[in-house]
């Protein structure tokens, strides 16, 4: 199957595709990796783009999550920061009654969900003696490895109170809140351990598990389109490579061995474009298949990244590993996506046990 998109969609990624690169050169995604995500984040929400997947009614663009998946998609390819971004699109569930906070959002406010980076948002939820504990409209106790948390980010931070679990919210600069820098293998993204001590938190009128599953739903297929990006990316490049180099007088990709691992690359990028779109109406559309559609993609497209990341790396041969070449980056990033937000085996057991086919815990 292969996912039509609507002129006015196809229109928004083209139109995100050439601004990206109008101020996304090699040599500006480079400087970012060493000076950090401040100045390209800064011109993402100036050209408007923050704006995109907030309702009209709370001054944005308007948009679902397909939308977002086309930013992310092209995010992925282009290597440039993303962490604050995605952390915002993930936590706009655990938002999506209070205006402000939206608005806010389309404006370029930050706002991000204090769960590990390494599981899905709704994952917490079984192992809640890891949760901070909130009493007395404070709470006490830390998170670590939090995706795209700075010092101007709100928190929405699942905690326990009694045997229930809410969602606080945690304003930036709160007292007994702090914040410590955690350097990432893949350069093109942040986090940070979050901790607590009696920090006044506002706990928020929300069913707690259920937006957690919808964060976790939007986390999957986000970070699948990225993934999608990126595989598309280190393709091109093998690609471009191997009509360049040359061994016993002709070009490598005239290889049959090539020609394999590339077609090999190709149809995974095919088969995660026709799964991770779908995926996003699903969820946004609320379908009784949003879980299985989400819990597919992000496991096949991170399955898929992977091997295109080694395939590419052997396609390149020494040149791959060094560091003046862009592959190294986009290798890194691919390997972060497949284990970002839950690993490809925590979403295949999702689907396993949809199906009955293992115990759910």
């Amino acid at each position: 199957m292969r996912w039509e998109l609507t002129e006015e969609q196809g229109e928004i990624r083209d139109e995100f595709v050439g601004w990206l690169r109008h101020v996304a050169g090699a040599e500006d995604i480079r400087r970012w990796d060493d000076e950090g995500p401040a100045e390209f984040a800064a011109a993402f929400v100036e050209a408007g783009w923050s704006a995109l997947g907030v309702p009209e009614g709370e001054g944005g663009a308007g948009g679902g999550l397909l939308e977002l998946a086309l930013l992310s998609e092209a995010m992925g390819a282009f290597g440039v920061p993303s962490s604050t971004w995605l952390a915002g699109a993930v936590a706009q569930p655990a938002i999506a009654g209070r205006g402000a906070l939206l608005a806010g959002m389309a404006e370029g406010a930050q706002v991000a969900v204090a769960v590990p980076a390494g599981s899905a948002p709704d994952q917490v939820l079984r192992g809640r003696e890891r949760l901070p504990s909130m009493e007395g409209g404070v709470l006490d106790g830390g998170v670590s490895l939090v995706l795209g948390v700075t010092h101007e980010s709100r928190l929405v931070v699942p905690a326990v109170q009694g045997d229930a679990v809410l969602l606080a919210l945690v304003e930036p600069g709160a007292s007994g809140l702090e914040l410590r820098d955690r350097a990432l293998l893949d350069r093109t993204r942040r986090a940070a351990d979050v901790s607590f001590g009696s920090t006044p938190a506002e706990a928020l009128d929300v069913d707690a598990p259920a937006v957690l599953q919808q964060c976790a739903l939007r986390a999957g297929v986000l970070v699948a389109a990225d993934a999608l990006g990126v595989s598309q990316r280190m393709l091109d490049l093998a690609v471009e490579y191997s009509g360049q180099r040359e061994q016993f007088g002709q070009p490598i990709g005239a290889f049959q061995a090539m020609k394999h691992a590339a077609a090999t690359i190709l149809v995974g990028v095919e088969a995660a474009r026709s799964v991770v779109f779908p995926a996003a109406a699903a969820v946004d559309q609320g379908n009784d298949m949003a879980l299985a559609w989400a819990s597919a993609a992000k496991a096949q497209i991170g399955a898929s990244g992977i091997a295109a990341a080694d395939s590419a790396l052997t396609m390149h041969g020494a040149i791959g590993y060094t560091w003046e070449h862009d592959l190294h980056r986009h290798y890194k990033r691919a390997k972060l996506d497949a284990t970002l937000f839950g690993t490809v085996e925590e979403w295949n057991e999702r689907i396993a046990e949809m199906l009955d086919l293992v115990p759910s815990t």
